[in-house]
C-alpha cells in the first residue's frame, strides 16, 4: 500500500476510469460476505446500537456506490448475484441471517435508505431480481420504518425515500408518515439553501450528505405527484451551492467539521447528485474538477487497511474520532460522493474537461451557514462562533466548538482533561485548573457574526468568564479574550496542529512572545500581543488530530490572574 502510485485527476477522466476506482474500493469486500450475502464481517469494534445489526449495516453501505454504477451501465455479475441473494436472504424471517424487525430509532433505517435508493435507481438490479416472495418480505422488512419513531433529524429522509421506493415499485407505503416527514424537513429548513439537521440542530455536513442532497432525489422521482415542493427543494439546493463550494479548497480538501467525519469523500455527494437531478449549480467542467480533485484527495491518503478495506478515521485509521454510531462497515457511506456514476457513458460530464473552482472571495461571511471563511495558499480556514447548547454526540466540543477549522490541519480529539498533552486543545483556549484543562464548550446565546468579526461569551470553569473577539486578518486571525476569574490559574491560546512526523521535514521554534511551527505543507504562528504572554510548543499525545498522528501545537501560554484582564494573540496560518 505504501508503494502505489499517487493519483491525479488524469486518472478520473472518462466513465470508465471512475468505475475502475470505485470497485478498487469495493472489490476487497467480496471475501468478507456472509454464505447467505446479506452480512458482511470486515471487523470487531462495535457502536451503540446492536451487534446483529453491523454486519447488515457493512451490507447496505457499499449500495451507495454499486446503485449508481449500475443505473449508469456498469455491469458487475458478481455484486449483482449478491445483492439479489443478501436481500432475499436478509428479509426472509425464516432465515437465519435475517435482519429482524426493528424497533424505535433503529439503526437499519439508515441502511433502508440504500436499498431504497437502488429500487429507485436501479430497479433491474435491486427489485425487479427478486422472487414474488422476496418482493413480498422486502416490502414487509421495509415498512418497520413507518412502525416505530425515527430521529427528528436528517433520519426524515430515510423515511421519506423508503415510502417513495414503495410508492414507485407499486407497493403499499404510508402516504401518512411520507407527509410527516417532508413537514419536519420544511420545519428544519432556514434559510439560503441551508438546513438545520433537526429542530436546533446543527449546520453541518449533513446538508450535503442527506439533507439537500436527498431532496434533490426527491425531486427527481416526485416532479408529478409533488411539484410545489419538487421545485423548493431544488432552488434550496441551487442556493445552497453557491455558499458550500467555498468550503472546498483548489487542491480538492474540504475543512473538517462537526460529527460524522469518518464518511470522508461524501462531502462532495452534494455536487455529485446536482449532476443527476439536473442542478446547475456551476458548469460541468467546474463540478468534475470539483469532485474528481476530491476524490484524488482522499483516494491518495492511508484511508485503506491491508487488506483494502476503509478505516474509522479521518486522514488515517483513528478510533480516537469516530463516533458512537461509527462501525466497521459505516465509512462505506463516503460512496456518496459516486452518485455521479448513474450519468450514461454519452453524458456530456464524461467528455468535460477538469476545470479549477471559480473565482472566489478571499474572505467570505457564509450567512446561513453561521461561519467566516478564510482561504489562501490552499488553505480553508472557518471561524465559527460554536455550539448554544449541548448534545450527546462525541467529542461535540472538539467538533464544533474550536475557534478555526482548516482543510489542512484538521482539528484534534482530547484523550482525556488531565494534562495538555492529551487534551490536545488546538484552536482553543485552554485553561488549566486545579490539575485540568477546561475549553470553550456552548456560548452565551447573544453573539456576533459578521464580515468583519466574531464575538461571544463563554465560561469554561465556574468563576471564569470569557468575552472572545475574533478579526480576521491577511495572515489569519487575531484573538482578544476579555477574562473574568475568582482564580489564579494558567491559560493557553492555541494555534493549528501541524504534522511533525519524523519521516519529513519540520520547524518548530518558540522564542519570546512567539512559537511557530512549519512543515512541507504550511505553518502557523502565534504571537501574544496583550497580556505578558509566551511562546510554547506543545507536543500532543499521538493520534490526537485527523490529519496526522503526530503534531506540534503552537500556543501562547498566559498567567491569568484573579479579577479582569485582556490577552490579545494572532495566529498566523496563511
Amino acid at each position: 500500500m505504501e508503494d502505489r502510485r499517487k493519483l491525479t485527476v488524469r486518472d478520473f477522466q472518462t466513465r470508465k476510469d471512475v468505475e475502475h476506482r470505485l470497485l478498487e474500493i469495493l472489490n476487497p469486500i467480496k471475501p468478507f460476505y456472509s454464505k447467505s450475502c446479506a452480512r458482511v464481517y470486515v471487523g470487531t469494534t462495535s457502536a451503540h446500537y446492536e451487534n446483529d445489526t453491523i454486519p447488515m449495516e457493512a451490507f447496505a453501505r457499499p449500495l451507495w456506490g454499486l446503485v449508481p454504477f449500475w443505473a449508469g451501465g456498469g455491469r458487475d455479475g458478481e455484486f449483482e448475484e449478491i445483492y439479489r441473494k443478501g436481500i432475499e436472504a436478509g428479509t426472509d424471517p425464516k432465515h437465519p441471517d435475517y435482519w429482524h424487525t426493528c424497533r424505535d430509532y433503529d439503526q437499519k433505517y439508515c441502511e433502508m435508505a440504500a436499498i431504497a435508493f437502488g429500487m429507485l435507481f436501479c430497479p433491474d438490479k435491486i427489485w425487479d431480481p427478486l422472487s414474488e416472495q422476496g418482493k413480498e418480505n422486502l416490502i414487509e422488512w421495509l415498512w418497520e420504518i413507518n412502525r416505530h419513531e425515527c430521529c427528528s433529524c436528517n433520519w426524515q429522509f430515510f423515511r421519506i425515500i423508503t415510502n417513495v421506493a414503495m410508492y414507485k415499485a407499486g407497493r403499499p407505503y404510508d402516504r401518512q408518515k411520507l407527509q410527516e416527514g417532508l413537514d419536519l424537513i420544511d420545519e428544519y429548513y432556514h434559510e439560503g439553501g441551508w438546513y438545520h439537521d433537526g429542530n436546533g440542530g446543527d449546520k453541518d455536513y449533513y446538508n450535503p450528505f442527506v439533507m439537500v442532497t436527498y431532496g434533490i432525489v426527491y425531486a427527481m422521482f416526485m416532479e408529478q405527484e409533488d411539484p410545489k415542493r419538487c421545485r423548493r427543494f431544488r432552488e434550496r439546493a441551487l442556493k445552497f451551492g453557491r455558499d458550500y463550494i467555498y468550503w472546498f479548497s483548489e487542491e480538492g480538501s474540504s475543512f473538517a467539521y462537526g460529527r460524522s467525519m469518518t464518511y470522508r469523500f461524501a462531502q462532495a455527494a452534494y455536487f455529485s447528485v446536482c449532476l443527476l437531478g439536473g442542478i446547475e449549480v456551476f458548469p460541468l467542467p467546474v463540478l468534475k474538477g470539483l469532485i474528481m480533485r476530491h476524490l484524488v484527495h482522499w483516494l491518495n491518503l492511508p484511508i485503506f487497511d491491508n487488506a483494502g478495506i476503509m478505516t474509522i478515521g479521518y486522514a488515517y485509521p483513528n478510533l480516537q474520532m469516530s463516533e458512537s454510531y461509527n462501525a466497521p462497515g459505516s465509512p462505506y457511506w463516503a460512496l456518496k460522493a459516486f452518485l455521479m456514476l448513474a450519468l450514461p457513458e454519452d453524458h456530456p460530464f464524461w467528455q468535460a474537461e477538469a476545470a479549477p473552482l471559480p473565482e472566489l472571495s478571499a474572505q467570505k461571511y457564509l450567512r446561513y451557514a453561521n461561519m467566516l471563511v478564510q482561504r489562501g495558499n490552499g488553505n480553508v480556514v472557518a471561524l465559527v462562533p460554536g455550539r448554544t447548547q449541548a448534545d450527546g454526540h462525541s467529542h461535540t466540543i472538539e467538533k464544533y466548538s474550536k475557534f478555526a477549522y482548516s482543510s489542512k490541519y484538521g482539528f484534534s480529539i482530547a484523550r482525556s482533561s488531565v494534562t495538555l498533552e492529551e487534551n490536545a486543545p488546538d484552536s482553543m483556549l485552554a485553561f488549566q485548573v486545579h490539575g485540568y484543562i477546561f475549553v470553550k464548550n456552548i456560548i452565551e446565546k447573544e453573539y456576533v457574526i459578521g464580515e468583519q468579526e466574531l464575538a461571544y461569551a463563554w465560561t469554561p470553569f465556574p468563576g471564569i468568564h470569557v468575552k472572545t473577539t475574533i478579526i480576521p486578518t491577511k495572515d489569519g486571525h487575531i484573538r482578544t479574550h476579555e477574562i473574568t476569574s475568582e482564580m489564579e490559574c494558567q491559560a493557553y491560546d492555541c494555534g493549528f496542529a501541524l504534522s511533525t512526523d519524523d519521516r519529513a521535514a519540520f520547524q518548530r521554534t518558540e522564542e519570546g512572545n512567539t512559537a511557530q511551527v512549519e512543515n512541507g505543507d504550511g505553518y502557523c504562528r502565534v504571537t501574544a500581543l496583550q497580556g505578558d504572554g509566551r511562546g510554547k510548543l506543545l507536543i500532543p499525545d499521538p493520534n490526537t488530530n485527523l490529519m496526522s498522528p503526530k503534531t506540534t501545537i503552537p500556543m501562547a501560554a498566559y498567567q491569568i490572574k484573579k479579577g479582569s484582564q485582556r490577552i490579545q494573540t494572532e495566529v498566523a496560518y496563511f
